[in-house]
């Protein structure tokens, strides 16, 4: 098992070649929580992500032997540019696969610091499977996505920096996909702060750790449907799951709606973007879902690498589930000036109109109705009741969609 003296070991071999990532306090959210919270920033680490803490030292600890067969890895994103800026740097040839669907920022990327990027099958294990394949042909090291002690250690390098400083911290919120990110800080915290509270998150689509908990045994999960896809993984490792299960105080899951809503919190009040995964402990404590202990509370932002098409559709559902976008169906009657009287009204209400549909042909609808969607801007909950209020006042057939 990964020990204390590893991850400082990993430290050590690191530290050149990553940045030391600001711990941040957030009036707002503290306010908003009644907590005192702190961000560690790792979307602004090298990559965008923490992945390459872990794939340096995996790469710095390799032989020279080992390195002239070059590295195979296989990720959907994070790991890949990771692994790829990594033997970039110790001049080694770097192969990964990426599922054929991986964000096309993400691929090129990868491609960027080096590597070379093959793109195989719907899913990461397919990817995974191509590139055992690769290990064998070409006689490569392979790296693994998360399952590697090495990988562990260097990823548990953030908690001896938390701690640093934050000596007393209460508590830390992490995200988890295979779990050497939770694995590894939870060793460097506990190891060192034993009374320490440490929570995982996981999106609830993909939340194998927490299935697994209840099932006293690594048990995988079949759907992946997430925007935190770094952290849609099927099945937690074999190393890391013994680890989570004796250090890991609580595991939550939260929905997507609240991770996009953090994602918007986050690029609003703190001007930082991060990636649905990194977004993961923010919705974990905005929604009560942890079952905080202690005030002082650090949230680990594990990578920012957001493709840019999501980032508007979160943005959406994020201003969705925020009351900030209220989506109203109107049924009325079908007359010359019927809706300049009902945007009229949402004027006078001071909401702004972001999309129209007017449908007069609706099957369900008698010969002289009509059907209106809106999409308005507003203020939040309190305003968008004000505007059903006033459009079932005044007689309409209004509901929200």
């Amino acid at each position: 098992m990964v020990t204390l003296e590893d991850i400082k070991e990993a430290q050590r071999n690191i530290k050149d070649y990553i940045h030391k990532t600001p711990l941040v306090y957030s009036n707002s959210i503290s306010s908003m929580t009644g907590l005192d919270v702190y961000l560690k920033l790792e979307n602004l680490q090298k990559t965008g992500s923490f992945k390459i803490r872990g794939a340096t030292n995996k790469i710095s600890r390799m032989s020279a032997d080992e390195r002239k067969r070059g590295v195979v890895t296989a990720s959907a994103g994070n790991h890949a540019q990771g692994v790829a800026l990594s033997a970039n740097r110790f001049g080694i040839k770097a192969t990964v696969v990426m599922p054929e669907k991986s964000s096309i920022s993400k691929q090129l990327a990868t491609k960027g610091y080096g590597a070379e990027v093959i793109l195989y099958g719907n899913s990461f294990d397919d990817a995974l499977q191509h590139a055992r394949t690769i290990e064998k042909d070409r006689g490569c090291i392979f790296i693994h996505t998360y399952d590697d002690e090495d990988l562990i250690a260097g990823q548990g390098t953030i908690g001896l920096e938390i701690l640093d400083e934050l000596p007393d911290v209460n508590s830390v919120i992490v995200p988890i996909g295979g779990g050497s990110l939770i694995s590894g800080i939870s060793i460097a915290l506990k190891e060192q702060k034993g009374d320490i509270q440490i929570i995982g998150v996981e999106a609830s689509a993909a939340a194998a750790m927490y299935k697994s908990r209840q099932k006293g045994k690594n048990t995988p999960v079949d759907s992946l449907q997430t925007i935190a896809d770094g952290i849609a993984i099927k099945r937690i490792g074999d190393l890391t799951f013994p680890i989570i299960q004796e250090l890991v105080d609580e595991i939550v899951t939260v929905e997507d709606e609240d991770i996009a809503a953090a994602i918007l919190l986050l690029m609003e009040r703190k001007k930082t973007v991060v990636e649905g995964a990194g977004a993961a402990p923010i919705a974990a404590i905005m929604n009560g879902r942890a079952k905080i202990q202690g005030k002082k509370v650090v949230l680990v932002l594990s990578g920012g690498n957001i493709d840019m098409n999501i980032l508007e559709r979160v943005i959406e559902k994020g201003l969705v589930k925020a009351g900030r976008v209220l989506r109203v169906e109107v049924e009325m009657d079908d007359a010359p000036d019927a809706i300049a009287r009902l945007t009229s009204l949402i004027a006078e209400k001071k909401a702004n109109i972001l999309h129209i549909v007017h449908d007069r042909l609706s099957r369900r609808l008698p010969v002289m109705k009509t059907l209106v969607e809106l999409s308005l801007e507003t203020k939040g909950f309190e305003h968008n009741k004000e505007i059903m209020d006033k459009l079932i006042g005044m007689a309409y057939k209004a509901r929200v969609i």
